[in-house]
C-alpha cells in the first residue's frame, strides 16, 4: 500500500513537470473540425483515455470471471476416465497434498518425471495464482503468486475447501485415525496455533516412543529424560484437548441441523467426542501408563487416542445404519464442516461434490440439492457418471452452471 501511495506521488510530479515543460499550443484537425489546444492536455488526455479503457475493459473481465466462479461445474462420464483426478487437482492446489493418496510420488503419471498443478483464484477482490509441483528425487514446490512457502502449514486455510467422496467412508468403517484427522482438518484450516501445537506433539510423540523402544533394548531407564516428553506433550496435549472440546461444542448442533435436513427430520442422530481427558488430566494419565508405555514400548494415552462416536439413533452406525443413511451421515459431516469454516474464515469456501447421488433415494437427493440451492454455497464441482440424472437435479437449483464432458 506505502509503495502504490509512493509511485502515485513520483507519477504525479512527473505529469506536471511534463505539463510545465510543454504548454505549447498546437493545432488538431479532427474530421471537419479544427482547433488549437495545450499539446500537455492532448497527451495527458490520451493518457487518461487509455486509462478509463483499460479499467473499464479490465472490471468487465473481473465481472465474467467472478460470475464464471459461481457457476456450478459439472464432470460427466464413464467410471476410470478421470474425473475425481480433476476434483483432487483442486484440492491439491488448498491443501498441497492429494485427498486420495498420501504419497506424493505416487500422484507423479506413469512414465512421467514430475506433476504440476495450477490454479487462479479471486480472493477477497485480489487474483491469486497457485503452482504446486513435484520432480521425482526433489521436494515439492508450492508457490502462490509466483512465491514459494517455506512451510506448507502457512498455506492451510487460505483457500478454504470441502470435499465430500465416497471415500469419506473410511470416516465410519475404518480406525480413530481417519476421525482425528478430520477434526484436525477441520479445525486446522482456520486455527493456526492449533496446527503448530499438532505438529509439536506428534513429533514428541514419536521421539518418546523411539525412546521407549531404547529402554526395552538397553534394559535401562531414565525418569528425567521422559519426564521432559511427558512435560511437553502434556502442554500440547491439553491445549489441543481443549480446542477440540470447543470446536465441537460449536460444530455438533451444525452437523444435528444438516442430518435433520437431509433426512427431513424423520431419524435421530448422534455425534460423541470420546477423550481420555475427560477424566484426567495429561499429567495424571501419563503417570498412570508409564509401566505399561515401558512394557509395550510405545504411549498408550493421550489425545491420540481420542475419536468420534457416529450413531444412529443408540447404535453405531457402522453397523446399524444402511448405507443410505451412512452416506447422508457423511454429507452431513461435510456441510457442517463447510457451515463451519466459513463462519470462522468469513471466506466461502469451494465445494467438491463426487458422486455424491449414488446409494441414495429420491428424497435424500432431493433434500441436498435443496441445501445446496441456499445462497450460503459458492463455487461448486460435481462429478457423476449418468449425465441425465446430474442435469436434472441441478436445474432444480436454479444457479448458473457448466457441464464438461471428460
Amino acid at each position: 500500500m506505502q509503495g502504490t501511495i509512493i509511485f502515485g506521488l513520483i507519477f504525479a510530479i512527473l505529469i506536471a513537470i511534463f505539463a510545465i515543460q510543454n504548454a505549447s499550443i498546437v493545432a488538431l484537425n479532427l474530421l471537419m473540425w479544427k482547433f488549437e489546444i495545450s499539446l500537455a492536455v492532448v497527451v495527458l488526455g490520451s493518457i487518461i483515455f487509455g486509462a478509463l479503457v483499460i479499467g473499464i475493459f479490465s472490471y468487465f473481465k473481473q465481472f465474467q470471471l467472478r460470475r464464471k466462479n459461481k457457476n456450478l461445474k459439472l464432470e460427466i462420464r464413464d467410471n476410470g476416465v478421470g474425473k475425481t483426478n480433476i476434483l483432487d487437482a483442486i484440492y491439491y492446489l488448498s491443501f498441497a497434498k492429494s485427498y486420495f493418496n498420501s504419497v506424493a510420488i505416487q500422484n507423479i503419471k506413469h512414465g512421467e518425471g514430475f506433476f504440476m498443478v495450477e490454479g487462479d483464484y479471486i480472493l477477497n477482490d485480489r487474483n491469486e495464482k497457485i503452482v504446486c509441483s513435484l520432480k521425482k528425487g526433489q521436494k515439492k514446490i508450492l508457490k502462490r503468486n509466483g512465491k514459494n512457502y517455506d512451510k506448507f502449514s502457512e498455506h492451510i486455510g487460505q483457500l478454504p475447501l470441502v470435499i465430500v467422496s465416497p471415500a469419506d467412508r473410511d470416516l465410519v468403517t475404518e480406525g480413530s485415525d481417519t476421525r482425528r484427522k478430520f477434526i484436525d482438518g477441520v479445525i486446522s484450516q482456520q486455527n493456526k496455533a492449533y496446527l503448530k501445537d499438532l505438529l509439536a506433539y506428534n513429533k514428541v510423540l514419536s521421539q518418546r516412543n523411539a525412546l521407549l523402544k531404547y529402554f526395552a533394548a538397553n534394559r535401562t531407564f531414565d525418569a528425567v529424560n521422559i519426564g521432559v516428553y511427558n512435560d511437553q506433550l502434556a502442554e500440547y496435549g491439553s491445549r489441543i484437548y481443549e480446542a477440540r472440546k470447543e470446536f465441537l461444542a460449536t460444530f455438533i448442533p451444525i452437523f444435528n441441523q444438516k442430518y435433520k435436513e437431509i433426512s427431513d427430520d424423520n431419524e435421530q442422530v448422534n455425534l460423541n467426542y470420546k477423550s481420555q481427558l475427560h477424566d484426567f488430566s495429561m499429567d495424571a494419565l501419563m503417570e498412570k501408563s508409564l509401566e505399561k508405555d515401558k512394557i509395550l514400548q510405545y504411549t498408550t494415552v493421550g489425545i491420540h487416542k481420542d475419536d468420534l462416536n457416529f450413531e444412529i439413533g443408540e447404535y453405531p452406525i457402522k453397523k446399524f445404519g444402511s448405507q443410505g443413511q451412512q452416506k447422508s451421515y457423511l454429507i452431513a459431516l461435510k456441510l457442517a464442516q463447510f457451515q463451519f469454516i466459513k463462519q470462522q474464515s468469513k471466506v466461502t469456501p469451494i465445494l467438491l461434490l463426487d458422486d455424491i447421488f449414488d446409494k441414495l433415494d429420491e428424497n435424500r437427493v432431493l433434500q441436498i440439492v435443496n441445501l445446496v440451492n441456499d445462497d450460503e454455497f459458492g463455487q461448486i464441482f460435481i462429478t457423476d457418471t449418468h449425465s441425465e440424472r446430474t442435469e436434472n437435479i441441478v436445474k432444480q437449483s436454479n444457479k448458473p452452471y457448466q457441464i464438461f464432458k471428460l
